[in-house]
């Protein structure tokens, strides 16, 4: 027997319909359930309904396809929104094209009373990525604590992921393909953590492959689930500039980080600020201020003394020779600490993203004044 969720999963899987037409569906026959038992004649007299889609409603074929997807979410604890539960995000549910529904793996509240989106160039450079982990350290210290919405991409979407776990923020990754895969692969470990403190979200099926246009599909989802979105690095032309516009037809509000005229990949977030699209973000102030958000009192974190409670030997014993020599080459680090270079490598990787030191151009090293 059937339950309402494969029926559901079944809708959102039937080839031609999205979510003006599954409304019109359920308005007309009164359920999920009943537009798959309804007669493919009744289902014609339906506004927006031809026999293509009434075809494609009653040749079983999406039933089949749900009943294997739902193997696929009761073996790995899935969450599932359908937009009309109670728990479907509030802010997407007044997106035209929002999702008919969405699969997470994780815990995190989606009707936050605070979510920022934080998005921008995968070729992030040095200035983005320090700005954006000032930004996410200062909602944080200013008790703010919104959820960041991002889409695990390489460049600024990592780096905002990275912040929120290391500042102890709820973060979603909004994917482009199914919660089978993890797209970039390199980024596996970032999405195990991300599960542990928030969620990876997606309206693709778990086979869904990260295609080229399921990933300016998905923008909708960042911009749509967020109170403002926020672009840190832009070319000319990319997927934050997209999930900007989108932003702004659902009357979101936008902000941008300015940059130098002549950088590359401040062209965008330029633009945008010079066109109106987009208010000029230099502080997080500029947010309390136009999102009329509250100041709260900073949290007290010993954020250093948590992470060096947890720092093995060879991690403190790399730090230290960083902090006593700061700005030191990886061959010295190697030199003065007498470990193989692939061992200090791999653990310096570990340490930068734990957020104990820093890497600056030519491998050099010096420790983070947290």
């Amino acid at each position: 027997m059937k339950t309402d969720l494969q029926y559901k999963i079944a809708l959102s899987l039937t080839q031609g319909i999205g979510i003006t037409i599954s409304k019109n569906l359920i308005a007309y026959v009164g359920s999920v359930e009943g537009i798959f038992k309804e007669k493919k004649q009744n289902l014609l007299k339906i506004q927006g309904i031809g026999g293509f889609l009434a075809q494609n409603i009653t040749n079983g074929k999406a039933l089949l396809l749900a009943d294997k997807e739902l193997e696929f979410i009761e073996k790995h604890n899935v969450k599932t929104y359908f937009y009309l539960d109670n728990k479907y995000p509030e802010k997407l549910k007044h997106c035209d094209d929002a999702p008919i529904i969405l699969f997470q793996i994780g815990e995190t509240n989606l009707n936050q009373s605070k979510i920022l989106s934080i998005v921008g160039t995968r070729n992030a450079t040095s200035y983005g990525m320090e700005i954006c982990g000032n930004l996410v350290k200062k909602l944080s210290d200013r008790g703010h604590n919104p959820l960041i919405i991002s889409g695990l991409a390489y460049g600024i979407d990592s780096c905002a992921h990275k912040n929120a776990l290391k500042y102890k923020l709820d973060t979603v990754a909004v994917l482009g393909h199914g919660l089978k895969t993890i797209y970039p692969a390199s980024h596996r470990s970032l999405a195990k953590k991300i599960t542990n403190s928030g969620a990876l979200l997606t309206e693709f099926p778990s086979e869904t492959k990260p295609d080229r246009p399921n990933f300016v599909k998905r923008n909708r989802i960042i911009a749509g689930l967020s109170d403002a979105t926020i672009i840190i690095e832009s070319g000319e032309k990319g997927g934050a500039l997209i999930t900007a516009d989108i932003a702004n037809s659902y009357n979101r509000d936008v902000f941008a980080i300015p940059g130098r005229i002549e950088d590359k990949y401040s062209i965008g977030c330029n633009k945008l600020i010079k066109t109106n699209k987009a208010a000029l973000l230099e502080k997080v102030e500029d947010l309390e201020y136009l999102l009329g958000w509250d100041i709260t009192k900073p949290k007290q974190k010993e954020i250093q003394k948590e992470l060096f409670n947890e720092l093995s030997e060879i991690e403190l014993l790399l730090f230290n020779i960083i902090n006593e020599n700061n700005g030191i080459s990886i061959d010295q680090i190697s030199l003065h600490a007498k470990i193989l270079m692939s061992k200090v490598s791999a653990t310096l990787l570990e340490m930068e993203f734990n957020g104990i030191i820093k890497c600056l151009p030519g491998k050099i090293y010096k420790s983070n004044n947290l």
